[in-house]
């Protein structure tokens, strides 16, 4: 059993949801020995605690054999395709953070591998005076922190880091993602991960290649296989 990992973003849209589908993937294709390819994992669960809009629930329900339902990934959902905090005040909705911290407490009772992805990043509201670092702190969550190769990635990084020290998250690390094919010189160019890692006295764990199809079990078990997934899945 490994402990539970929450992956965060510095921002939205930079790549959470394939690092986790990544490492999903690698679980199920190099971990699991207890499921045929027919039968639903009973080992690997994904947990993403709120959502507001389809997306995320639904991919993973899709992509991977999972022995979870929709509710069970995701316990608090919400219509509006906006920040939980402010879909839930705009249906009328509370935020129950008890509903999620039972589910998750029940989740990691079950499963040797459970993958939390995070809201947005670790500043991402969940209620107007609880925002995702809380959330990581609060329940104790290995957190690793999925950056962008893209301008700004310096600078998000060391904020994000900023942030995970200022509020006691446990960060093991840096998993820098690629939105599209980028060659090692543009990588060093966009996100250099050495200074990355040197002026936020954070480890970086590896690069997430683009991965066209999402769909594809080989590719991401093989994306997540070229990480350091030995920090990683621990």
């Amino acid at each position: 059993m490994i402990k539970p990992l929450l992956i965060v973003g510095s921002d939205t849209g930079v790549g959470k949801t394939v690092l986790t589908a990544a490492l999903a993937a690698y679980w199920l294709t190099y971990r699991d020995r207890n499921v045929s390819p027919t039968e639903p994992s009973k080992s690997l669960g994904i947990y993403k605690p709120l959502q507001s809009g389809e997306g995320d629930r639904e991919f993973y329900n899709q992509t991977f054999n999972l022995s979870q339902t929709l509710a069970e990934i995701t316990p608090l959902y919400f219509e509006t395709p906006i920040a939980p905090a402010i879909a839930a005040y705009k249906e009328g909705k509370p935020i129950d953070l008890g509903i999620i911290w039972q589910q998750f407490q029940k989740l990691q009772q079950q499963k040797e591998c459970l993958l939390v992805e995070a809201m947005g990043g670790l500043g991402s509201p969940i209620t107007d005076e609880y925002i995702v670092a809380d959330l990581a702190r609060d329940w104790a969550l290995d957190t690793i922190l999925v950056v962008p190769v893209r301008l700004g990635a310096i600078s998000q990084a060391i904020a994000n880091v900023a942030l995970a020290n200022m509020q006691k998250v446990k960060l093991r690390g840096i998993v820098l993602s690629c939105s599209q094919v980028y060659s090692t010189e543009e990588i060093e160019e966009l996100a250099p991960p050495q200074m990355i890692s040197r002026l936020a006295s954070v480890p970086i764990l590896g690069i997430l290649p683009y991965i066209k199809d999402l769909s594809d079990i080989a590719q991401l078990a093989l994306a997540a296989s070229e990480l350091d997934i030995e920090r990683i899945l621990i």
